[in-house]
């Protein structure tokens, strides 16, 4: 796909397609749809940022919230190396002494007004965010120095940012957490969301394993231990590649044990479920 805007072509990047569902915590789901609303011909959607410990849930909710609204998706990934003209339009070398200009995810998504999801933004530097200053109040462009345009967001254009509340990320500058507001917090699940999240993922895992994972997940956050549902997830599919590899049938807590043992180290082992 390209897209020419004031003469300069540039190359659109490809919607993500993933298979994802959201379960449970219908709440944050509606907080999240409510601040992309626009109620009113003078009211603007808002940028959300979405805020958890890793492996809560945030970018399957901005994916599945999305997904409601039926609009494409773009997720962009960022990292501490994250430079201006990544979040914009990158050179691209083609043949000789030629160049084409590549549109990132987040500008693909502001002309074909579609949804981007700014995965992990916090662990992006000041530099970086102040390219997207404009693009998160009333203006709604981005100014790629590097193709020289000014790009305008579509009306349809929506943004959402998630964010580890971890020590290893930047801190936000002023300006920058002014404009993404609101602040919507995901906790771990409860028991019965993070059953069904494990069923979700994991529709051919023996129930009984299932379980065992999710009794060991709430003690675990009853402590306030980082582990989540993503690991939940890992632990019982080793769990269940350990029985199938066995020559002797493995008695199932002794591969769950060694499944936790292996995927989150002897600390866990501390929360295992007494059977």
């Amino acid at each position: 796909m390209i897209a020419e805007i004031d003469g300069v072509h540039l190359h659109l990047a490809h919607p993500d397609e993933l298979s994802v569902q959201w379960v449970g915590q219908e709440d944050v789901m509606r907080q999240l749809l409510a601040a992309w609303l626009v109620i009113d011909e003078r009211d603007m959607p808002m940028n959300p940022r979405l805020i958890g410990k890793p492996g809560v849930g945030k970018t399957t909710l901005a994916y599945a919230a999305a997904q409601r609204l039926g609009r494409e998706v773009y997720i962009m990934q960022a990292t501490s190396d994250t430079r201006p003209e990544d979040l914009l339009v990158s050179p691209v070398i083609e043949g000789e002494g030629k160049l084409k200009y590549v549109a990132s995810p987040l500008v693909t998504a502001m002309i074909r007004g579609g949804i981007v999801i700014l995965d992990e933004g916090n662990r992006m530097s000041e530099k970086s965010w102040a390219s997207l200053a404009p693009l998160l109040d009333n203006r709604r462009y981005v100014e790629s120095i590097v193709a020289g345009v000014k790009i305008k967001a579509h009306s349809m254009f929506r943004l959402v940012s998630t964010m580890n509340d971890d020590s290893s990320t930047f801190d936000l500058p002023e300006y920058i957490h002014s404009r993404l507001q609101p602040q919507i917090l995901i906790d771990f699940p409860s028991y019965d969301e993070e059953l069904a999240i494990l069923k979700e993922n994991l529709p051919f895992a023996d129930e009984e394993i299932l379980e065992y994972v999710t009794e060991f997940l709430q003690h675990a956050h009853a402590a306030d231990e980082r582990y989540s549902a993503r690991d939940g997830i890992n632990i019982a599919r080793f769990t269940m590649k350990l029985q199938h590899m066995a020559k002797d049938r493995v008695q199932r807590v002794d591969a769950l044990r060694t499944a936790i043992l292996e995927t989150l180290g002897d600390e866990a082992l501390r929360y295992t479920p007494k059977r």
